[in-house]
């Protein structure tokens, strides 16, 4: 096994000042796929010249985190692959030590680092004295797939933008009877919430907060039908509109601006429709 039995897909937007520290941790003999979703040939340019290992699609529009990692999955011809975030970057040993892993557990779907994000410390030190952890779900920010497994389930779901997908494609593998394991070997770091320049932090807040409750009721009626699901959000819908009006009159605009947006993700959602909104930037 080496590093040409695996491709690294990165999906970004607005990364360009957060993705070098992930590919300096890559080890350049590794092929790198990066969906880019935007309309941006000088990032694009600029990667493919300083990583000869790197090839960089520009998708033209934002996608989203699932349907560009189904774009850049699509494109991957070796037996396993890495997702991974721009703001995440690879510990020592990480590649060598799945490889290992992999030969031990060749059923697997997906193995998933030891360190999942920077606060889960209780669970990483339960973690570090054990063998591979099967586990029902992982989180997406760093995920090895075992390409051959995702045959007869899919990837993503593309009609989430952004939340939930991960713990979606989870469900459908275990569905399926496949093993999920989280890896103690395999250390990968992950900021969290910092994938993209801080000049646009305020308008990706409020596309977060949209897509979260977009995603929240998407997830919940797909797997317990529309009317439990509204019953599951109803709260979280009131509570919206009672903030957004509260944060009007208290002249409050940023907050006003948040609530606003996760009453209009729960909104659309309900009514059945797509998840239509993007950040505002440009």
């Amino acid at each position: 096994m080496s590093y040409h039995d695996i491709t690294v897909v990165i999906t970004t937007f607005k990364s360009e000042s957060k993705i070098y520290d992930c590919l300096n941790s890559i080890n350049p003999s590794v092929k790198i796929i990066v969906i880019e979703n935007s309309n941006n040939l000088k990032f694009k340019e600029k990667l493919e010249i300083e990583y000869p290992n790197l090839k960089c699609y520009l998708a033209g529009e934002n996608l989203g985190y699932a349907k560009g990692n189904n774009f850049g999955l699509a494109k991957v011809q070796s037996k396993f692959a890495l997702i991974i975030n721009p703001d995440a970057r690879l510990g020592d040993s990480a590649l060598e030590n799945f490889f290992k892993s992999c030969k031990a557990k060749q059923d697997f779907a997906i193995i998933s680092p030891f360190i999942q994000e920077r606060n889960d410390n209780n669970i990483n030190n339960q973690l570090e004295k054990k063998d591979l952890v099967e586990v029902d779900n992982v989180k997406g920010f760093a995920m090895f797939l075992n390409i051959e497994q995702f045959r007869d389930v899919g990837y993503f779901d593309d009609n989430f933008f952004i939340y939930f997908e991960e713990i979606d494609l989870c469900r459908r593998i275990k569905k399926k009877k496949k093993k999920i394991y989280l890896d103690p070997s395999i250390k990968i770091f992950h900021a969290g919430g910092q994938s993209h320049d801080v000049d646009i932090n305020f308008e990706m807040e409020l596309s977060r907060n949209w897509h979260w409750m977009w995603s929240t009721f998407y997830y919940h009626k797909k797997y317990k039908g529309y009317l439990i699901a509204l019953i599951m959000v109803f709260p979280k819908l009131i509570s919206a509109f009672f903030k957004t009006i509260f944060y009007t009159f208290t002249f409050s605009k940023e907050k006003k601006l948040i609530y606003f947006q996760r009453a209009s993700g729960l909104t659309n959602a309900i009514l059945c429709k797509k998840s239509w909104y993007r950040p505002k930037v440009y």
